[in-house]
């Protein structure tokens, strides 16, 4: 006969505390997408920013721009714009999440009889999700206004998952900065910091072109590797000025994401698991 303590190590073995990790995390993915088909005004807004972007710097300003090398500026520019929407997206990542905290669901999550990691991983999963959503929709316009790559099937494909794999990284350091934060209206002044991470930077204008002490902090900004990575990928010309870090932008493409995984993956993790104590 088996003892209670046997039962109990059946009952909550690491197979079934890894079924229920997995399991509530895909509870709060369909919490997620109903609360969005909720508002449906919120994702016109999120959907529409990135094609406004693109038809602004492709009728507007790429007639006027240059980036040298005889390199066109709509093959320059459209690229680095999906890299920039990427990265923007953290800071309706830190909204969202200091939004449900304020709201007082984070606490009701916390009374659940729930894995502690499912709300952050679930939100990293959605956000992916939508992530995927906006960049196809994007792709969709750049391929609408003349925007074409030219490397093969395989370089396409590597080009758009360096895309999602920056944007998977700076997800947790939305979760970190919206579990930080007191108010929604505090996340939602992390704009101030989303956009110099987008604009200083390889996206519209090449470092080489900038002045020296700018230059630097562009050429190793994580969204400039991802940039750069995917132009090359994509078959885009790719001014540089020769530098370590442009000359190896692919590799850096994979470590700054990788590297801010690391670091704030379990920085959210812990923050969550210590909002109540």
């Amino acid at each position: 006969m088996s003892t209670a303590a046997e039962v109990r190590a059946v009952v909550d073995g690491p197979e079934r505390r890894v079924y229920w990790a997995v399991a509530d995390c895909l509870t709060i993915v369909r919490t997620d997408f109903i609360s969005r088909l909720r508002y449906p005004s919120a994702i016109a807004w999120q959907l529409g920013t990135p094609v406004m972007f693109v038809l602004l710097f492709v009728y507007v300003f790429g007639s006027a721009m240059e980036v040298g090398g005889g390199a066109d500026y709509e093959d320059y520019a459209l690229p680095g714009m999906f890299a920039m929407t990427m990265a923007n997206g953290f800071m309706g990542t830190a909204t969202v999440v200091a939004a449900t905290k304020e709201r007082g669901v984070m606490d009701r999550y916390r009374s659940m009889p729930m894995a502690p990691s499912a709300v952050v991983s679930g939100r990293g999963i959605a956000d992916v999700i939508g992530a995927a959503v906006d960049l196809a929709v994007l792709a969709t316009i750049a391929l609408a206004v003349g925007w074409r790559p030219d490397g093969n099937p395989l370089e396409t494909l590597s080009a758009f998952a360096l895309l999602i794999l920056l944007r998977s990284a700076l997800i947790w350091i939305g979760v970190y900065l919206g579990l930080l934060v007191p108010t929604q209206e505090a996340a939602g002044n992390l704009f101030a910091v989303a956009f110099p991470l987008g604009m200083i930077s390889s996206v519209f204008t090449p470092p080489a072109m900038m002045p020296d002490w700018l230059a630097a902090i562009a050429l190793w900004n994580p969204v400039s590797s991802t940039a750069n990575a995917i132009r090359d990928l994509f078959g885009n010309p790719v001014p540089g000025g020769g530098g370590w870090v442009e000359e190896h932008a692919m590799l850096m493409a994979v470590v700054w994401p990788v590297a801010l995984t690391a670091v704030f993956l379990p920085l959210a993790v812990r923050r969550f698991q210590r909002l109540s104590s």
